[in-house]
C-alpha cells in the first residue's frame, strides 16, 4: 500500500473505533491530524489542537451509536465550517462564518469532526483543480496529472486517507470529475436533497453539496445522515420516498469523442465488455439533447449567475482572482434577460427529448471523463480541456438528474478509470443499489491503496441460514429521522414507501424523546389511503437485535399493507392512546412534524 493508515481509512472504521474504545479513537485521532501536513495543496486549512480537543469533547457527549461519531471528515472551502474562514480559494474574498452550513450542522450533530478546509477551483469555477493561489492540487496517482475540480482537495484528502469521506458541490461535474481521476466514489444527490445554505454559490439554482468517499456503505451513511429538508434554503426539496430497485437497462452514448485519449477509451471498453457479460443491457442512444443542454451551461445565461453569486467582488477588486475565473464570471455580464427566456424556452424543449430518453432505459452509463489531462495539458489549454471533460457532466444539474461515480479498474498506464451513473431526480437509492452490483464486477482498492474495498454490509445481510425480513417503520426510524441509524447500523436496506390498509390508527405519543408514533389497528376502516410507511429489510440477526431496543408501549407485530401484504412492523398497545394525539388524519409522521412549531419540529428529512 501507498502511505495510507491502514488500521483507519473509512468511515465504518473510524466509527466503530469509537464505539469500541472511545479513548483509543481519540487517542489515534489526534495522532492521525498530528501527522497531516498543512503546506500540502490539498488544504487551505487544518484544525488547531486546541479546536480538536473542544470538538472531542463536543463527541464525548452524544451517544456511543452516534452515526459519525468520531468520524474526520474535510469540507470544501466553499461550504462555512462556524468559526472557520471560508476562502472560495480567494484570499481577500476570506470571511470567518458565523454559522454551520446546513449539511455541516447535521454531519456534525451525528458525531462528525471536520478537519481542514480543502482547496478547490477559486469560486467553484472549473473541472481542473488547477485554478486555485493556494496551488494546482496534484491527481493522488501521478503528480503530472490533474485531479480534476472543482473539488480537488477534498477528492485527494479521501483517496491519500487523510479522512474517511468529504463534501464537495457539484454545479458542472465538480464531485464526479475528481472521483474518477482518484479512484473514489461521487456521490451527487438529487438538486435540493442536501441543504446549499451556507453555501458560496456558483450557480445557485444548480449547486449540489457532493460526497466524496472510498465505499458504498460510507457513501450511503454519510447521504442519509446528511439529507434533510432546510426550511431556511430556498432550494431545498424535501426527499420522497423512491425505489431502491438496482437499474439493469442503461442508455450508453451511441458515439464517444476520446480527444486522442487511446487509454481512456481502451478502459472503458472494458468496463462494457463487464457488464455485457453480467447481463446488463446498455443501450447505444442519441445523446444529443444532452449535449445541446449542456451547452446552455457556460454558452448560455446560466454563466450569469456566477456573475450574481460573485461578480460585485470580482467588479471591486480587479485582478485578484485567477484569469480564467475572472474572465468567466465577467462574462455573464453579456446576457439579457430576453436570452434568459429564450434559454428557458429552449431547455424545456430538450427536457421533453430527454424524458423520452429515460423511457427506453433505467438510467444512463458513462465514462466520467473522456480523456485525462496532465497538468502541462491544461496550463497550454484550460479552457479547452476543462470543456472536455464537462462532455458527460455539464447536463445532469441542469436536466434534474441524479449521478454517481464509481471507480472502473485502472488504465494500462496505471491511472484510475471512472464509470458514472446517472439517473432521474430522487432515483439516488437505485443508483447505490447498482454499486454494489457494480462492485461484484469490477472491485476496487481503496484509494491510493492496495486494500480490497470491503464488501457492502447490504450484500452480506442475506444468506441461506439468514432470511431477509421485510420490517415496517412509521415513526422515527424512518429515513433521515433521529433513530434511522439503528437500522443502517444493523445492515438494513431500504425497499420502498408504501401504505398501510385503512383499519390503522396513527398516535402521537406523549412524553417519547425523540418524539415517536404510535400504529393501532382497529376494527373497521379509519383512512382510506392509510398511513405511510417504510419498508426495509433486514435479516433474522440483524432483527433480533433491533427488537432489543424497543421501548414500551412499543412492539413488532403483524401489518396489514394496503395492497394486501403482510409484513413485520411497529404496533403500539392500546393504552398508550389515552394520552397520546391522534393524527391519523395527516396520513403519516412526516406530515404530522410539518404541523409543529419550528422550534419543537424534526423536519422532514425524506
Amino acid at each position: 500500500m501507498r502511505n495510507l493508515n491502514q488500521s483507519c481509512i473509512t468511515l465504518s472504521a473510524w466509527r466503530d473505533l469509537f464505539r469500541a474504545d472511545f479513548q483509543s479513537g481519540v487517542e489515534q485521532l489526534r495522532q492521525h491530524v498530528a501527522g497531516l501536513d498543512a503546506s500540502e495543496s490539498v488544504w487551505i486549512s487544518l484544525i488547531s489542537p486546541e479546536v480538536l480537543e473542544t470538538e472531542l469533547a463536543r463527541i464525548a457527549t452524544l451517544p456511543v451509536d452516534a452515526p459519525l461519531r468520531g468520524v474526520p471528515f474535510a469540507v470544501k472551502d466553499n461550504i462555512d465550517v462556524a468559526a472557520w474562514p471560508t476562502t472560495a480559494a480567494c484570499r481577500e474574498f476570506t470571511y470567518i462564518a458565523s454559522a454551520d452550513a446546513g449539511v455541516i450542522e447535521r454531519l456534525r450533530a451525528a458525531g462528525a469532526i471536520v478537519i481542514g478546509k480543502t482547496n478547490l477551483d477559486q469560486f467553484a469555477t472549473g473541472l481542473v483543480g488547477t485554478r486555485s493561489p493556494w496551488g494546482p492540487v496534484a491527481n493522488a496517482f501521478n503528480p503530472e496529472y490533474v485531479s480534476g475540480g472543482s473539488s480537488s482537495g477534498s477528492a485527494v484528502a479521501v483517496a491519500k486517507g487523510y479522512v474517511a469521506f468529504a463534501l464537495g458541490t457539484d454545479t458542472a461535474g465538480s464531485g464526479r470529475v475528481p472521483a474518477g481521476f482518484n479512484n473514489l466514489i461521487g456521490l451527487k444527490p438529487t438538486r435540493g436533497r442536501l441543504s446549499t445554505r451556507g453555501v458560496v454559490p456558483a450557480c445557485a439554482s444548480l449547486d449540489c453539496v457532493s460526497i466524496l468517499a472510498m465505499t458504498i456503505d460510507d457513501a450511503t451513511t454519510a447521504l442519509h445522515t446528511a439529507t434533510g429538508y432546510d426550511a431556511n434554503d430556498i432550494w431545498s426539496r424535501p426527499t420522497p420516498a423512491s425505489s431502491a430497485v438496482s437499474p439493469q437497462v442503461f442508455g450508453i452514448p451511441d458515439q464517444s469523442e476520446w480527444h486522442g485519449d487511446q487509454l481512456q477509451a481502451d478502459a472503458w471498453q472494458v468496463a462494457l465488455e463487464k457488464a455485457r457479460a453480467a447481463g446488463l443491457q446498455l443501450v447505444p442512444l442519441d445523446f444529443s439533447p444532452l449535449y445541446e443542454l449542456a451547452s446552455l451551461l457556460y454558452s448560455g445565461p446560466w454563466v450569469a449567475e456566477r456573475t450574481v453569486a460573485v461578480g460585485d467582488f470580482i467588479d471591486q477588486h480587479p485582478g485578484v482572482a485567477n484569469p480564467v475565473v475572472e474572465g468567466i464570471i465577467r462574462g455573464g455580464a453579456q446576457f439579457s434577460a430576453v436570452d434568459t427566456f429564450k434559454a428557458q424556452y429552449q431547455r424545456q424543449g430538450l427536457l421533453s427529448k430527454i424524458a423520452a430518453i429515460f423511457a427506453q432505459v433505467d438510467a444512463l452509463l458513462v465514462p466520467t471523463t473522456p480523456t485525462f489531462p496532465t497538468l502541462a495539458e491544461v496550463e497550454a489549454d484550460p479552457v479547452g480541456k476543462n470543456a472536455q471533460l464537462g462532455r458527460y457532466t455539464n447536463f445532469v444539474n441542469l436536466a434534474d438528474l441524479c449521478a454517481l461515480a464509481l471507480p472502473a479498474g485502472f488504465r494500462a498506464d496505471g491511472l484510475p478509470f471512472g464509470i458514472t451513473l446517472i439517473a432521474p431526480a430522487f432515483q439516488d437509492e437505485a443508483l447505490l443499489a447498482f454499486a454494489r452490483q457494480w462492485q461484484d464486477l469490477m472491485p476496487w482498492k481503496l484509494g491510493i491503496s492496495d486494500i480490497p474495498a470491503p464488501v457492502s454490509e447490504s450484500m452480506m445481510t442475506a444468506t441461506a441460514q439468514d432470511v431477509p425480513i421485510t420490517v415496517a417503520v412509521v415513526g422515527a426510524h424512518l429515513r433521515g429521522q433521529p433513530l434511522n441509524h439503528q437500522l443502517l447500523s444493523l445492515g438494513a436496506t431500504f425497499l420502498e414507501s408504501t401504505y398501510t390498509a385503512a383499519n390503522y390508527r396513527l398516535f402521537a405519543l406523549k412524553g417519547s424523546v425523540p418524539p415517536k408514533p404510535g400504529l393501532m389497528r382497529c376494527d373497521q376502516a379509519v383512512r382510506e389511503a392509510g398511513i405511510e410507511v417504510e419498508l426495509w429489510s433486514l435479516n433474522d440477526t440483524g432483527l433480533g437485535q433491533f427488537m432489543r431496543g424497543i421501548p414500551v408501549p412499543l412492539g413488532i407485530g403483524t401489518i396489514t399493507l394496503r395492497d394486501g401484504r403482510h409484513v413485520k412492523g411497529f404496533i403500539c398497545e392500546g393504552i398508550a392512546q389515552n394520552d397520546a394525539k391522534d393524527i391519523t388524519h395527516l396520513g403519516g409522521w412526516r406530515a404530522y412534524l410539518r404541523t409543529l412549531p419550528a422550534n419543537n419540529n424534526e423536519p422532514d428529512h425524506g
